[in-house]
């Protein structure tokens, strides 16, 4: 019964700033990754940004250069910081975290959150 609980979508201007929250909860016994996909209407959901349990990032394309990925004080917890925010970055994002959990299974399961919309108007 692992969950992910995304946080902090919202509305924000053109060139504004968001910062989005991750949790994930559950019998999770390690993650080897956590980070954000986003979805966008009549789009296919693409990388944002991925960070791993030792500290390495990854980083889409479109968003290099203005979002952070990073791990929180918090062990299973990542954040999103989206600056200069342009209108094409409106999707939904969507929290995912590779993770293996006290099932008694030697694999790892990727698992997703519910999404948070992101709206940025020009």
């Amino acid at each position: 019964q692992v969950q992910l609980v995304e946080s902090g979508g919202g509305l924000v201007q053109a060139g504004g700033s968001l910062r989005l929250s991750c949790a994930a909860s559950g019998s999770i016994v390690s993650i080897n990754n956590m980070g954000w996909y986003r979805q966008a209407p009549g789009k296919q959901r693409e990388l944002v940004a991925t960070v791993t349990s030792g500290g390495t990032t990854t980083y889409g394309d479109s968003v290099k250069g203005r979002f952070t990925i990073s791990r929180e004080n918090a062990q299973n917890t990542v954040s999103l910081q989206m600056n200069s925010l342009k209108p094409e970055d409106t999707a939904v994002y969507y929290c995912t975290a590779l993770l293996k959990t006290y099932s008694g299974s030697l694999s790892w399961y990727r698992y997703w959150g519910q999404g948070t919309q992101v709206t940025v108007s020009s």
